[in-house]
């Protein structure tokens, strides 16, 4: 009987000398391990981050790993990238920072392309060589993912600083591995912690990171560490920077006391770029010479102008680097203001309130750019029902409603208007019919500084007068503080400075002025707190009213596109109240633009014939100005015998 050929390199059983019972295991390494020649792939990776050279870091890497190679083993392929070892691993080796360095290493690819050739067949490789575990990827579980990949390529990895280990067992190997791996991401993960306080520090500090924003630049400071100062290390602040700073708050102005949308405010901008200059991209890339929405959008929703130094508004390194908008529990404040406000807090608080509810509406009483679309309402924005929805525009016949209807838009919340009836209505005519006496009266009417003055006992002032009580307390605190500090300063002069009562009068002056400096911080606060409050309109403010002409207006005769900009100057809004079945009117008059309220007050009253009585013709009759559904239940064909609704043409 013949049996197998006998091999001398192998033992009697066909065992190769020196191979343990776990060697040959279903847990041991490839026996191709322990051949002659291993063909073996270096993986390197270096961080541009770090404080090193890309170039002397790999080579130093690449010997060390040359040098933990058993004899018969030798580096066949090269993969290595300059990427932060934090990145997920299929964003990594899609990178070419390695091209801005001199390394004088064939590269072969990445860790991307060493794990697509891993499984192939005719790979150049048997075995994969690392300085360390963290050069693969610094996260544990992206190096265990690339480990199961090469393993169930039948591909081992080895890092220098850990034993080869061929003929024994694995488990003391994957045991310091693991300890090993575990270290290096906590390492990183509390580097970056203590990273990241530092730079909360220094945000709540008050000192600025990154380019200034549009309408500041940076101020140069001497850096607070002494050693870093000798070096010219310097930390920058943010002072206002003349013409940007001015249109940024203009900006806000715009968006605020006028509701301005972001399309109409670039528009503006852009009439006169000289005084509005549009903001420079970083490096001058992209520039568009011109504003555009998405610049004023930035600027409106950027809280460093309210004075504030803010961090964290992006998540630029965390969550894959993909710049997304962290919520606003996520920013990182300075604990009071810092800098120069651009935009009071209140401001921002506000129309950043506000910008939700705007969102989607377009500014004008333009047709909507929609083919469909058929006709245009001349109060849309400006009509809110009591439950802060803004009441939508419907029309039956030639009669304007304008309506809030929650249970189309509820979504899945049934208890948010529980005692809202289904629909509220109210009519356009009957609206322009007030607002046309309120403007005639208040506005441009001989008794408007009468009505203001009588309406000004019903504002609510309380803010107001608690802010000037509590400010003059404190002023005559410390007059008293200064006062006492006067006497004791001069019984400390006519003193011995050997007795032990001076030396008390110095204790009581120091006293004092300790008392002085918290009176004075509290002041400090108390004005910063009076900031935030909104305007209130006073008796001094009735100079504005006399700034304009008086004129009998006639809203009915005036041209849409007057209407509408008057109602935008004004900041006309009308609030709908349906458990009263009454209406609160509001207007505003900015003292910046009373020349073109009065321009356009003198244009509206001599304005052309009734357009609006030309655009309906005959008024229709009550059951077809009524609601809808309420107008089916009425209508009759007597009732439309001489009026122009859709029912009395059918007759």
């Amino acid at each position: 009987m013949n049996g197998p050929a006998f091999d001398a390199s192998t033992g009697p059983h066909g065992r190769r000398p020196g191979l343990s019972d776990l060697a040959v295991s279903p847990f041991g390494l490839p026996l191709a391990l322990h051949g002659k020649e291993v063909r073996v792939a270096w993986v390197g990776r270096t961080s541009t981050e770090d404080h090193q050279d890309p170039r002397q870091s790999l080579l130093r890497q690449l010997d060390r790993s040359k040098a933990s190679l058993p004899p018969s083993w030798v580096i066949v392929c090269h993969f290595y990238d300059v990427e932060s070892g934090r990145m997920e691993i299929h964003q990594r080796g899609k990178g070419t920072d390695y091209e801005r360095f001199d390394i004088p290493i064939a590269r072969d690819g990445g860790i991307t392309d060493l794990l697509t050739e891993a499984p192939k067949p005719g790979r150049r490789f048997d075995v994969v060589i690392c300085e360390s575990m963290s050069r693969i990827a610094r996260k544990m579980y992206e190096t265990l993912s690339v480990e199961r990949e090469l393993e169930r390529a039948e591909v081992p990895v080895f890092a220098s600083n850990e034993p080869i280990m061929l003929t024994g067992g694995r488990a003391q190997q994957i045991l310091q591995r693991r300890i090993n791996q575990s270290v290096a991401e906590y390492e990183v993960l509390n580097m970056l912690e203590l990273s990241w306080g530092g730079t909360c520090t220094h945000v709540r500090e008050g000192y600025n990171i990154g380019k200034p924003p549009y309408g500041y630049k940076a101020k140069k400071l001497r850096h607070p560490n002494a050693s870093k100062a000798d070096k010219g290390l310097t930390k920058t602040r943010l002072e206002p920077d003349g013409l940007r700073g001015e249109t940024v708050t203009l900006i806000a102005k715009w968006r605020h006391h006028e509701q301005l949308g972001l399309d109409t405010i670039a528009d503006r901008l852009n009439l006169d770029l000289d005084r509005f200059p549009p903001p420079e991209p970083t490096g001058g890339l992209r520039a568009r010479n011109a504003w555009s929405k998405t610049t004023v959008a930035d600027i409106l929703k950027n809280p460093k102008y309210t004075g504030y130094q803010v961090y964290n508004r992006r998540a630029r390194r965390s969550r894959g680097g993909r710049n997304k908008a962290n919520p606003p529990e996520m920013w990182v404040w300075s604990t009071e203001p810092v800098h120069e406000p651009l935009v009071p807090k209140w401001m921002y608080d506000e129309y950043t309130a506000r910008s939700d509810q705007r969102q989607g509406s377009r500014d004008g009483t333009e047709p909507k750019n929609d083919a469909t679309t058929r006709r245009t309402y001349l109060l849309r924005r400006r009509v809110k029902c009591d439950c802060d929805r803004t009441m939508m525009g419907t029309a039956r016949g030639d009669v304007v409603y304008y309506r809030c209807h929650p249970l189309t838009n509820n979504r899945g919340r049934p208890d948010k208007y529980a005692d809202h009836p289904p629909t509220v209505y109210m009519r356009e005519d009957l609206i322009l019919t007030e607002v046309t006496r309120f403007f005639t009266e208040r506005v441009f009417g001989p008794q408007r500084s009468e009505l203001f003055l009588a309406g000004l006992s019903l504002v609510d002032d309380t803010a107001k007068r608690k802010y000037e009580g509590q400010h003059l307390r404190l002023q005559r605190k410390l007059a008293e503080a200064a006062r006492k500090q006067e006497n004791v300063l001069r019984q400390a002069e006519e003193a011995d400075p050997r007795d032990p009562f001076t030396h008390g009068l110095r204790q009581r002056y120091n006293d004092l002025e300790t008392e002085r400096q918290a009176l004075l911080t509290a002041v400090t606060e108390l004005d910063r707190e009076r900031e935030q409050l909104p305007d209130i309109p006073g008796p001094e403010q009735i100079d504005i009213l006399d700034a304009l002409p008086h004129l009998a207006v006639n809203l009915h005769r005036a041209p849409t596109e007057l209407l509408s900009r008057l109602f935008d100057l004004t900041q006309l809004s009308i609030q709908v109240h349906y458990r009263t079945n009454e209406a609160t009117l509001r207007v505003i008059l900015p003292a910046a633009h009373t020349p073109e309220i009065s321009a356009l007050g003198t244009t509206v009253m001599d304005s052309g014939p009734d357009a609006a009585q030309e655009r309906s013709g005959p008024a229709p009759c009550a059951s077809c100005t009524s609601p809808p559904g309420e107008a089916e239940r009425m209508h009759t064909d007597e009732q439309c015998a001489s009026c122009t609704c859709p029912r009395s043409e059918s007759n």
